[in-house]
């Protein structure tokens, strides 16, 4: 039996690093840097449609990388 999984929602540093090739810090800092840009608080959740508005990226596309894992 097939389990369904809920997408996820969330964007972690290490997705940062697969996703743009960055290293662990510059995807720290990066995620740091949208969370100025959108107003939120240190340490909060970035969302993979708030990565993808600031990144221009696809947010399909991103997805489909995501659950690749």
């Amino acid at each position: 039996m097939d389990r369904l999984f809920p997408e996820r929602i969330v964007i972690y540093p290490r997705d940062v690093e697969i996703l743009l090739s960055k290293c662990e810090r510059s995807a720290q800092d990066f995620l740091r840097q949208i969370r100025v840009a959108l107003n939120k608080p240190p340490g909060s959740f970035v969302t993979v449609r708030e990565f993808c508005f600031i990144t221009g990226m696809d947010e399909d596309e991103v997805r489909e990388q995501l659950r690749k894992g």
